[in-house]
């Protein structure tokens, strides 16, 4: 795996470069955010892993200006601790937010579970595209178009969206989205889901605020509805 670590500690930088390459990764790193948009266009990494408090740049919006031409996994590395954030960098694009001080184990595992979800392909089963209103959701091909026009969603939100197409008219329950999103291990932050379905629904759906496809089911969880 080719992981781009993006951030000002030098420190940090050599500390994860010294555990990473020891787990058989090849590291990347970029101490500003224009090093980082160039090393990504040029190195193609697997994953990046970027601190908000750049020099230069504030980290939300390199995660914007990366989301311009790359669907990269982007994990957030940073002190910031306020859910304002967290859901603002998500809101961006980011795919997971990590807060510092960590564990090298959980980033490793997160490192692995972003790129197992970007690139996870399809069976090679023949599969229908699923029909929606205006809406193909091709899961073999891992693409979904609006009015024939392919929208661009990220690794974590087509992840979203894969689950509860493959499940429509069931409700699936946020504990099995998390557990499908970010594996076995236990999380609480459901906001991240409402804000990842809010940005799908900004998508995908022809009135966000009054969804025809993707239905939150208050204190439950989620359902496609074709």
């Amino acid at each position: 795996m080719r992981v781009l670590i993006v951030d000002d500690d030098i420190q940090l930088l050599r500390a994860l470069r010294i555990n990473l390459t020891a787990r058989g990764h090849t590291v990347l790193t970029a101490a500003d955010g224009r090093t980082a948009l160039r090393a990504e266009a040029e190195l193609r990494p697997d994953v990046v892993v970027l601190d908000l408090g750049l020099p230069d740049l504030d980290g939300t919006d390199v995660i914007a200006e990366l989301r311009t031409f790359t669907q990269v996994p982007i994990i957030v590395l940073s002190a910031r601790t306020d859910s304002t954030d967290k859901v603002h960098a998500l809101d961006r694009g980011a795919d997971d937010y990590v807060t510092k001080p960590f564990g090298v184990e959980e980033l490793t595992a997160r490192l692995r579970a972003a790129v197992r979800r970007a690139t996870a392909v399809a069976g090679s089963h023949d599969e229908e595209p699923l029909e929606a209103g205006d809406l193909t959701i091709d899961l073999a091909a891992k693409m979904v178009c609006r009015d024939g026009q392919q929208v661009r969603l990220t690794p974590t939100e087509w992840s979203i969206l894969e689950l509860l197409a493959r499940n429509h008219g069931k409700l699936v329950s946020r504990r099995d989205l998390l557990h499908h999103i970010w594996g076995p291990s236990e999380r609480k932050e459901t906001s991240y889901l409402r804000v990842y379905l809010g940005q799908l629904r900004h998508k995908l759906e022809a009135d966000p605020a009054r969804p025809r496809h993707l239905i939150t089911e208050a204190g439950m969880g989620y359902r496609f509805r074709v």
